[in-house]
């Protein structure tokens, strides 16, 4: 360790994809940043506010492509730190909402190497709100539910079937390959005919929405070949997009 570095580590939520929704607090601490250790859901267009000579490392995860283990990411961290200063922990969304931010505050603190925390705006509320889709409105849902699609053990979270039998917005992450059982259990709940959406890389100029019915949201989802990052969206809620009304009417005329 350099004994004239000052190591820090800034554990900052890039928000769901677009380069325009990180907080002004995040550029100014990226704009100070001697390395950037960035994930696979953030947007590269971020690295453009730290300084040219800052390290950037890419040390993204996504479903079966780990290019770090999280073991090796916070030794990263800590390292980088020790040895340049100020390290970003740049991670997609917020850092708390299953980006296992806490686990890395927590080996930082376990060396001693100050962390500060700059939220993002989580795709589970973002999206959603992009989408003209509001987690929670009067009269239709009090609460909303925020729930990782798959497990560790990668099977679907026993919070989902709670969730079914609720009148809460459940908004679902990393869910679309559990999709179709996921709503069998919305269908066991009765649910069969809740409005339901699906949003593909949200934000970003990808971005694709279907919009449908529990029963019929895997039918469109195949038909529109929607694919991972996808967010997941079951509730009354979703019939506040103006799309759902053709949604209606469609299957009124099939009825």
């Amino acid at each position: 360790m350099n004994k004239n570095i000052e190591p820090r580590v800034t554990l900052l939520g890039a928000g769901p994809g677009d380069p325009d929704l990180l907080t002004l607090k995040g550029v100014k601490a990226l704009q100070t940043a001697d390395v950037v250790l960035y994930d696979a859901l953030t947007n590269e267009a971020l690295l453009e506010h730290a300084p040219s000579a800052a390290i950037k490392v890419y040390v993204g995860k996504r479903s079966g492509e780990h290019s770090h283990s999280q073991d090796a990411i916070n030794q990263l961290m800590i390292d980088y730190a020790l040895n340049y200063g100020h390290v970003v922990r740049l991670k997609g969304g917020d850092p708390f909402v299953f980006g296992r931010g806490y686990e890395e505050l927590d080996f930082a603190a376990s060396y001693n190497v100050p962390v500060s925390v700059i939220p993002g705006i989580s795709s589970s509320i973002g999206v959603p709100g992009l989408q003209q889709i509001p987690v929670t409105h009067r009269g239709l849902s009090e609460s909303f539910w925020v729930i990782t699609g798959t497990t560790t053990n990668g099977q679907i979270s026993d919070d989902i079937y709670q969730a079914a039998n609720s009148n809460a917005t459940v908004v679902i992450l990393m869910g679309l390959k559990q999709l179709s059982k996921i709503v069998e259990v919305f269908k066991a709940a009765g649910k069969a005919q809740l409005p339901a959406a699906v949003v593909q890389n949200g934000s970003t100029e990808t971005e694709k929405l279907v919009i449908s019915t529990v029963e019929n949201i895997v039918a469109k989802v195949q038909e529109e070949k929607i694919q991972a990052p996808a967010l997941l969206i079951f509730g009354e809620v979703v019939s506040l997009h103006p799309s759902f009304k053709n949604v209606i009417k469609q299957y009124a005329t099939i009825s």
